[in-house]
């Protein structure tokens, strides 16, 4: 399979809120926030405006028009071109179908947790779990206030349910991780 021309997933942000209309790239990252998308996509607006650029540079996306509104700078409005929506079909359907090797700091952690020591790895597998809560209980209201209120339909919020199913499952292994380390069940080498 060819290397993709432009591989980072704020292209694929990108891309897909162009599904829905045509956008400028200060509206792309205003609704990635309100959709909480920024927990999936890292966005800032250089980065933003890099990516934008290297779609118009490859001929996935073109320019529409510029607009002002009021006193605000111009604002250039992009949408797809035909290989810009062949390419995000593509693209997607390649990142559902076929797992890859991700490299979570966490996990890479984890391989290392027995130099802590046990007290030390109870307490910090304790701090992530109380955080992990609350990024669950954001998760839930974010979906309620989108997908439960009707305001985006579900399909939009998919991978909402995905990253709190995701938390939930990563909050339940922590716990019993350091449960296991404070009855003794999971034990440390003698040193």
């Amino acid at each position: 399979m060819p290397r993709r021309k432009v591989s980072n997933t704020l292209a694929l942000a990108v891309l897909g809120l162009l599904q829905e209309k045509s956008m400028h790239p200060y509206e792309m990252a205003s609704t990635l926030r309100e959709r909480g998308k920024d927990t999936s996509f890292k966005i800032n607006t250089g980065s933003l405006y890099d990516t934008v650029a290297s779609l118009v540079k490859h001929g996935w996306i073109t320019e529409v028009e510029t607009v002002r509104d009021g006193r605000r700078p111009e604002r250039t409005v992009y949408t797809t071109t035909e290989d810009g929506q062949s390419e995000f079909v593509q693209w997607v359907d390649e990142l559902i179908r076929t797992p890859v090797p991700e490299y979570p700091k966490f996990m890479a952690a984890v391989s290392y947790l027995g130099a802590l020591g046990p007290q030390r790895a109870a307490a910090a597998l304790t701090e992530r779990a109380g955080h992990l809560e609350r990024q669950i209980e954001d998760a839930r209201r974010v979906l309620a206030e989108t997908v439960g209120t009707g305001l985006l339909p579900r399909l939009f919020m998919i991978e909402g349910e995905y990253a709190l199913h995701a938390l939930e499952a990563e909050h339940g292994w922590t716990v019993r991780t350091r449960d296991e380390i404070r009855d003794g069940s999971l034990t440390w080498p003698e040193s």
